[in-house]
């Protein structure tokens, strides 16, 4: 369950991405799936070789996510 989002945020999340960024929104989230955790990264860019190419550079696991360094797992 995501919450703690802006209209607003989402917004410029989504135009960030259609303009081929990498564009990064946090926000608080429970997810059975990831005990513990409270917060969640997720990252998005139109352009997909950009997006697989930064998925590479940060060698995101196979489940889609990785543990960030401050805990917080990035969803791709």
């Amino acid at each position: 369950m995501a919450f703690g989002l802006k209209k607003k945020d989402i917004k410029e999340w989504k135009t960030k991405i259609d303009q081929g960024e990498l564009a990064f929104l946090t926000h608080f989230w429970l997810d059975d799936r990831f005990p513990g955790y409270k917060m969640v990264t997720k990252v998005g860019c139109s352009d997909m070789n950009r997006l697989i190419e930064w998925g590479k550079n940060i060698s995101y696991g196979p489940n889609g996510y990785i543990g960030g360094k401050t805990g917080i797992p990035i969803l791709i």
